[in-house]
Formats: C-alpha cells, sequence, structure tokens
C-alpha cells in the first residue's frame, strides 16, 4: 500500500491502534522510516505534535487523542454512509476490523474471513490476531471473537458457536494407560498442560454449578495450543481443549474423549461488537457468515 494514498484521518486513526511505530510500519509493510516520514507531515501540516515517540512504545498526546477520535467518528461516518448506498445494489463495501486470539483466530476465523472476502470482495477485513483476549476497554474493533462470555453494556455479543473444555487422548495412550473411570483416576495418568493466559493452567475444572478441580501433573507443557495437542495425537498423554481445536481430530478418530460423562464448564464462542443503534449490514453479515461457518467446521 502506498502510504501517500491512505487519507490523514485513516492514516492517524491506525497509528492510534498501534503500539509502535514499528508495528505500525509491519501493519502496512513499509519501512518505519517511511511511517515516521508521513506522521511527520501530518504534524507538521496541523502544526501540533499527535504523538510522544520513544523507542518501545508510541503514546498520544491530547491532541493525538482528540485527532483520533475525531478521525475515527469521521470514518465511522463514511462507512455507515457507503454501507447505506451500498444497499441499494445488494453490494457490502467498507472496512471491518476484527479481533480474536491466536489459536482460533488461525485455525478457523481467518479461513472464514477469507471465504467471506470471496463472496463480498468490496469488503476490506483488518485482523489482528493476538496472544491474550483483546483488552475491550479504550479500544476501536468492529468484531472481537471471545471464548467465554462478557459482560459490557458498551457491546452486544452474538453467540458464534457452543464450546467447552474436553479431555481426550489418542487410541494409543487409552489402550496401554491405567482405567479412567472418574476425575480422580487423572491423578495417575500423564496430563500435557496448556499453560495460557497467566491462568493456574494445572487445575482442570470439572462440573457446571459446582466446579471440581484436579491438580493434574505431566512432563510435558507447553504454551502453545497446537504443540500439546501433537503430543496428544502422538499418545504422550491427555489435553484438555476446546471442543473447537479438537472436534475435527476426534471425528476423525485421530483423538477420543475420555470421561465423555464428566460435565465441564462451557466456554462459547461469542462475536463482540459495539452496542450501536444500529448495526452495520456489513457487520452483521460478517458475523452471521462466522457462525455457519464455525458450525459446519466444528459441529457446534
Amino acid at each position: 500500500m502506498d502510504l501517500t494514498s491512505i487519507d490523514d484521518l485513516e492514516f492517524f486513526e491506525q497509528i492510534s491502534r498501534s503500539q509502535s511505530l514499528t508495528e505500525a510500519a509491519r501493519n502496512w509493510g513499509k519501512s518505519v522510516s517511511a511511517v515516521s516520514k508521513r506522521l511527520a507531515a501530518l504534524e507538521s501540516r496541523l502544526g501540533v505534535p499527535l504523538v510522544r515517540r520513544s523507542t518501545r512504545r508510541l503514546t498520544l498526546t491530547e491532541e493525538g487523542h482528540r485527532y483520533a477520535a475525531g478521525a475515527l467518528s469521521i470514518l465511522q461516518q463514511k462507512t455507515d454512509l457507503e454501507d447505506a448506498l451500498s444497499v441499494q445494489h445488494g453490494e457490502l463495501k467498507g472496512r471491518i476490523t476484527v479481533h480474536s486470539t491466536l489459536g482460533i483466530g488461525r485455525k478457523h476465523i481467518a479461513p472464514l474471513l477469507g471465504d467471506f472476502i470471496r463472496q463480498h470482495p468490496l469488503i476490506q477485513i483488518d485482523l489482528e490476531l493476538s496472544p491474550l483476549p483483546l483488552n475491550i476497554s479504550g479500544t476501536s474493533f468492529d468484531i472481537a471473537i471471545r471464548v467465554g462470555g462478557l459482560s459490557d453494556s458498551r457491546l452486544k455479543a452474538k453467540l458464534l458457536a457452543r464450546n467447552r473444555r474436553i479431555v481426550c487422548a489418542a487410541p494409543s495412550y487409552i489402550g496401554s494407560a491405567p482405567p479412567l473411570r472418574t476425575i480422580r483416576d487423572l491423578e495417575r495418568h500423564n496430563c500435557i498442560v496448556l499453560r495460557e493466559n497467566n491462568a493456574d493452567y494445572s487445575l482442570w475444572r470439572f462440573g457446571e454449578k459446582e466446579q471440581e478441580y484436579v491438580d493434574v501433573r505431566g512432563n510435558m507443557i507447553s504454551d502453545d495450543g497446537d504443540v500439546v495437542t501433537d503430543w496428544c495425537v502422538q499418545g504422550l498423554g491427555l489435553i484438555m481443549r476446546s471442543t473447537w481445536h479438537v472436534n475435527p481430530l476426534i471425528q476423525q478418530g485421530v483423538l477420543q474423549q475420555v470421561l465423555p460423562d464428566t460435565p465441564t464448564p462451557s466456554a462459547d464462542i461469542y462475536a463482540l461488537y459495539p452496542a450501536t443503534t444500529k448495526t452495520p449490514r456489513r457487520i452483521s453479515a460478517a458475523i452471521e457468515h462466522l457462525r455457519q461457518g464455525l458450525a459446519a467446521r466444528i459441529g457446534s
């Protein structure tokens, strides 16, 4: 993308959502010097500094916050107008910013958004993936994918798919390991542990209203969901993973669910979006596409 072709408002709105000029440059596929030069030209035209630069972080000045907020409002009005006009021709048009965590984002959300773009080529998708759930406060987005609910009056939540965390293992492990009839039997098994979101990752939770906890043990730990799943497929132990991640492997017979009659807490998948008076048609269409697509991909 040629930075000189981007409107000043769009340019700075995207700058304001970046942690640093390096991140902004990476998102555009440009050099840091090119982004810095464009930003300096904008500040020179306005006659005020918009950001405080440091080697690691980019912080907005008071004027920068005002300009970013105004830019977001104007760009939203522009997009809403284009969306309304496109309805007359049955076309979807405009930009959609989507946030998701890495795991479900890579495996399901990104491919489904690719399908959506093929159906609606006038749409622009900006997908941000991160290791941690989005910090909703003060963040600009159109759709945020969240595993587990969120109570926030500023947001609407659309259920995309039912999801639970279940225990499973490879048939080779089940055939050679001790019997597994109750959750207490887990203490005698090698449990492969996923470390995520700074949680107490060795505690596996069971039950609905009255939850039980098992402090599992094992000789393999990773912070990557695909890695622990691969270890499980190799027959190295048990894992507790979301159904969105393991259902396809269970359907293929690669993994088997264990303790299927033991309830586990729900962790349903939601699309969060701003609670505006009228949701733009492109947003509601994208959410519905994700809902139908997840149902087909994970069987929810």
